[in-house]
């Protein structure tokens, strides 16, 4: 496994692969890596010839300069573990390198960008498509990874590649959990014993209004999942959307869609930690 910084060196590298006729998948990160990313490193690896991890932690995406300084960085751990699932090469740049003049490209997709995590996190969408579309021009892959706990964002990637008619497959994969239910997130690791202990009532509140939804209105549903979560003392939920699955826009009935989504952001312990996650209801 070879470490690049440098975009001219990853590239020239890729030029040889590309010349050879070899696929080239793409996983795109922001590093602090764990299980849910090396299962999407596994499905590249099994399905492209060459692998690249980008571990990146991207500036413009964030609209809180705490939440970005606090961000967890372990460059070496993060390729000790790619290197155990066959990685091929890591590309791992400055924000210099990446941003040698300020990208000044704006990016929207409404609804699909401004709701929820758009209409939370003001601009976090337009960095995450700066980034992304910088590093599907960088590597150029044939198929890129990105994993389904940031539903969201997946929906927006996919419109903007459509958007700038870029040659990639977005490949979604599942969410990987913990024993007890918890997301698999970078976040986790800032998360306090006692915090964590109670992170996993998020997902225990979104499996259990499963059967809730069977008896229950959308809107009966949405105040079921909130008073439970926010019963818990140090969750507080930011805000939980039942949404259809594609347009991500507010469902009033089960019956207005047959592809329904819960997406939820809950803010865990004192610091606090923003946790996310979705349930499935209704899913063609």
């Amino acid at each position: 496994m070879k470490v690049f910084h440098k975009i001219a060196d990853l590239q020239n590298e890729l030029f040889t692969a590309r010349k050879e006729g070899k696929s080239i998948g793409l996983v795109p990160t922001m590093g602090a890596l764990h299980e849910g990313h090396a299962s999407l490193v596994e499905q590249s690896v099994k399905e492209n010839d060459v692998t690249v991890v980008s571990v990146f932690v991207n500036p413009t995406q964030f609209n809180d300069k705490n939440d970005l300084k606090n961000y967890p960085r372990d460059l070496d751990a993060d390729c000790k573990l790619l290197e155990t699932v066959g990685a091929d090469y890591v590309f791992a740049p400055s924000v210099e390198e990446m941003y040698p003049t300020p990208d000044t490209r704006q990016f929207e997709f409404p609804p699909i960008s401004t709701v929820m995590e758009g209409a939370h996190r003001p601009g976090h969408f337009n960095g995450v498509c700066q980034v992304v579309s910088r590093l599907f021009y960088i590597v150029r892959p044939v198929r890129s990874y990105f994993g389904e706990k940031d539903f969201q964002q997946i929906a927006v990637v996919k419109a903007m590649v459509r958007a700038l008619s870029i040659k990639v497959e977005i490949v979604e994969c599942p969410i990987v959990r913990e024993d007890d239910g918890l997301a698999k997130s970078s976040r986790n690791t800032l998360l306090a014993p006692d915090e964590r202990a109670i992170a996993p009532n998020i997902y225990q509140a979104l499996k259990g209004s499963i059967d809730y939804a069977k008896k229950h209105s959308v809107a009966e549903t949405h105040d079921w999942v909130v008073e439970q979560i926010n019963s818990v003392e140090g969750l507080e939920v930011e805000y939980f959307s039942i949404v259809d699955g594609n347009t991500l826009l507010d469902v009033e009935f089960w019956e207005s869609s047959n592809y329904v989504v819960g997406c939820i952001t809950v803010y865990c312990g004192k610091t606090p930690i923003r946790l996310i996650d979705h349930i499935k209801y209704k899913e063609v």
